[in-house]
């Protein structure tokens, strides 16, 4: 069993690199990827360069936000060169440049907060400075006081109803635009060629498209990609085969894995997502 979609404390991940190593260990995964958003720092981490733990292999991955259509969506790079990718980072996602981005999307969705009514107590709302998210603090926030539960409605579900549905839906009243900080999909594509590895759409149904296979085909036509996630959690077995057909329909590879988070995804486990991913090591015909 495999699970190449893993997040740590280098990006919006609960765990430590140490940790996420112990619980893979204790599953037997046989490949891993930690793929933290926008920076492969991890790879830096000393539980990997001395890794003692983890008996099985690590792919060197990392997950970067790209724009396409003026949507945001995040693709998957493997084997890459960690120092290449961290460089790039560097032009948007330097530290200076995420208090920047931090510190405006704070201002927005407080905005939003309060002409929504929402009850909130401002000093104990977190601003990280470089990795994750301030909106994650104001959710949490938010989800302390029962007052708020009729106004979000379903947010109050999870952290991931709220991003997908919320923030990162433009028709939503939660929206917070991020898309001006991103880069282009094509640029994303060409550095994670650039740094030898190999680009994978991550699990295209978490968008909502109203067309995915078209919204994929439209984003080949643009830079073709070398493969699609098709085991996901936000994915059905139905869904699952169709990107699989798809796939093999146009000669590209298959990737998957549980987006495992931690803390804030807590139905999510490493390796089994939800309890239905089993992903074999089969699909690894691109290594």
């Amino acid at each position: 069993m495999i699970d190449l979609h893993i997040h740590s404390i280098y990006s919006d991940g609960s765990k430590t690199v140490e940790e996420i190593l112990k619980k893979c260990e204790e599953k037997k995964l046989e490949y891993i990827s930690i793929t933290d958003h926008n920076t492969a720092k991890q790879y830096e981490d000393k539980s990997l360069k001395n890794n003692n733990i983890f008996k099985g292999k690590v792919i060197k991955g990392v997950e970067l936000n790209a724009v396409f259509q003026d949507k945001n969506i995040e693709v998957l790079g493997y084997n890459i060169n960690p120092d290449i990718i961290n460089k790039w980072c560097q032009k948007y996602y330097s530290e200076e440049e995420l208090e920047k981005q931090q510190e405006i999307c704070y201002k927005r969705l407080i905005d939003i907060c309060n002409k929504q009514g929402l009850i909130y107590d401002e000093s104990k709302i977190i601003k990280p400075k470089v990795t994750g998210y301030v909106e994650i603090s104001i959710y949490n926030e938010l989800m302390k006081h029962k007052e708020n539960y009729e106004i979000l409605g379903e947010f109050t579900k999870s952290l991931g109803i709220f991003f997908r549905k919320g923030l990162a839906n433009p028709k939503s009243i939660y929206f917070v635009n991020r898309i001006e900080f991103r880069p282009k999909y094509k640029e994303v594509i060409d550095i994670i060629h650039k740094a030898g590895g190999k680009a994978f759409l991550a699990h295209p149904f978490e968008y909502k498209f109203e067309d995915t296979i078209g919204f994929i085909d439209d984003l080949r036509e643009e830079k073709e990609l070398d493969g699609i996630e098709c085991f996901h959690p936000s994915a059905s077995i139905e869904r699952r085969n169709l990107l699989v057909d798809y796939v093999k329909n146009n000669k590209l590879y298959i990737s998957g894995g549980s987006d495992y988070h931690g803390d804030s995804k807590p139905d999510i486990d490493i390796g089994i997502g939800r309890g239905d991913l089993n992903i074999s090591k089969k699909i690894l015909k691109w290594l």
